[in-house]
């Protein structure tokens, strides 16, 4: 359950982008419905969203919607730089709606998630249909936006909820840019230990044994913590803030370490990013340059380790020690995300070791269901999402892109082929995760200018498309 919770958490931290830039943009709040699908229950909230009129034309350019994920949204509209880069290009209006439950966007403020009879408006569908009201209500409130076209854009589970939103309100928004959106990677669709294995497949490239030291590592830390001299030492060793007392500080280190070297394969980015702290251009390369020696003994093996942690860490030198429970940056909330993940968002993960370098851990639900049956009163429901948008069948959707970068280990369940003349794939084979909407970089690689092209002529059809509805 903690390693699938740390997975899931993955879809939060990699939005921490590339040399943060902040863009001009103004804070509204819009009267949503807490429940937009009974009539049972009147309340409403208000939920925040960002706008920018800076290259809007006044007349009938398009809308630039970014579908908000499980953050503050102020974190994507600061860093979702491919959306800024092309707005003067097309005279578009930008906005960004922040996800319910996340942000300042809370239905019922402390108490959101202090009862399921509160916390259980968070899903998907009712994020959606806050995105059809917003819109419904800012084109016919803002002058010229009437006959606007409306493009959905978002990365991770905004890419998700973007191709989502196409499929089901095609009549309220035209085309989506699904960037790294793991829509498949639910029961019976995507095989759970795919993930692992493409993690292990971004360190092996770098050096084969760079991921055998990690493979390794797993019991060069039994061996070492057995006993109290040895959790001393790899406490003094790694600088752990914290000193290693109990065998579930030892599963809280090993969850660390299973997030950490998932985080690098998704950032593992052609130039410097900052990322809890800073990090080298192509940070795995620099990592795997300390572990090298993968036969060696325990202690000298995790001297090695730490040293590759390090890179991730404490790159600048500026960090006093290692604090295995550090979080994200402050606007991302892993606590809301773990109710969709105990509902709806069921993402299977499993490891076995030996295609993949992490532990054996396989997929229990049952384990899973009765966690999250403890933590929140409810059990998942497995199939829902797959039931709700379609899965793999999703033929009859149009104008859609799907983008992955085959770097990105949430590309295993991610749509890689071209499922119709509109409904398109596009891959970035040096890609990390959703590396085509960031902003553009001197160091990005002909694959992610190539695919932001495409991208550009998809959207420009789009616009035709739609315009010429009110051009007969």
């Amino acid at each position: 359950m903690e390693v699938t919770r740390l997975l899931h958490i993955t879809l939060l931290i990699t939005l921490l982008l590339y040399f943060c830039q902040a863009y001009n943009y103004e804070t509204y709040f819009y009267k949503q419905k807490v429940d937009h699908f009974s009539f049972a229950d009147p309340d409403t909230f208000n939920l925040r969203y960002l706008i920018n009129d800076d290259f809007w034309d006044g007349n009938g350019g398009p809308i630039f919607f970014y579908a908000g994920n499980e953050g503050d949204i102020t974190l994507f509209a600061d860093n979702t730089g491919f959306m800024w880069d092309i707005a003067p290009e097309f005279n578009a209006l930008v906005i960004f709606a922040e996800h319910r439950y996340y942000g300042v966007s809370l239905p019922y403020g402390n108490d959101s998630f202090t009862k399921l009879k509160y916390t259980g408006y968070l899903t998907s569908e009712q994020a959606l249909a806050d995105y059809v009201e917003l819109i419904t209500y800012l084109k016919s409130a803002i002058d010229g936006a009437k006959n606007s076209t409306v493009v959905a854009f978002g990365g991770s589970y905004g890419g998700m909820l973007a191709a989502w939103f196409r499929m089901k309100y095609p009549h309220v928004v035209q085309g989506a840019i699904a960037s790294s959106a793991p829509i498949l990677q639910f029961t019976d669709i995507t095989p759970c230990e795919d993930f692992g294995k493409l993690v292990t497949a971004d360190f092996s490239k770098e050096s084969p044994e760079c991921a055998n030291v990690i493979r390794n590592s797993w019991a060069a830390i039994d061996s070492v913590t057995r006993n109290e001299a040895g959790l001393a030492w790899l406490t003094q060793a790694w600088s752990l803030c914290k000193p290693l007392k109990t065998p579930q500080d030892i599963t809280s280190l090993k969850n660390y370490l299973v997030n950490v070297w998932t985080n690098l394969a998704m950032v593992d980015y052609p130039y410097p990013a900052n990322f809890l702290a800073p990090l080298p251009a192509y940070p795995i390369k620099v990592v795997c340059s300390h572990l090298t020696e993968a036969n060696n003994d325990p202690k000298p093996l995790l001297e090695e380790v730490f040293q590759g942690l390090t890179v991730y860490f404490n790159y600048t030198g500026d960090s006093k020690c290692l604090d295995i429970n550090q979080q994200a940056d402050s606007r991302l909330d892993d606590y809301g995300w773990d109710f969709q993940a105990c509902t709806e968002m069921v993402m299977p993960f499993c490891y076995n070791g030996v295609e993949d370098f992490f532990e054996p851990a396989p997929w229990d639900f049952k384990s899973f269901a009765q966690t999250c049956y403890q933590t929140w009163g409810v059990y998942p429901r497995p199939f829902m999402a797959v039931h709700m948008y379609g899965g793999k069948d999703i033929s009859a959707a149009s104008n859609i892109v799907f983008t992955n970068g085959l770097l990105d280990p949430w590309s295993t369940g991610g749509v890689l082929w071209n499922v119709s003349e509109t409904v398109v794939s596009l891959i970035i084979p040096e890609g990390a995760h959703h590396l085509d909407l960031r902003g553009s970089n001197p160091d990005d690689p002909p694959s992610v200018i190539q695919a932001r092209m495409i991208e550009k002529t998809h959207i420009q059809n789009w616009i035709d498309e739609y315009s010429a509805r009110y051009d007969e």
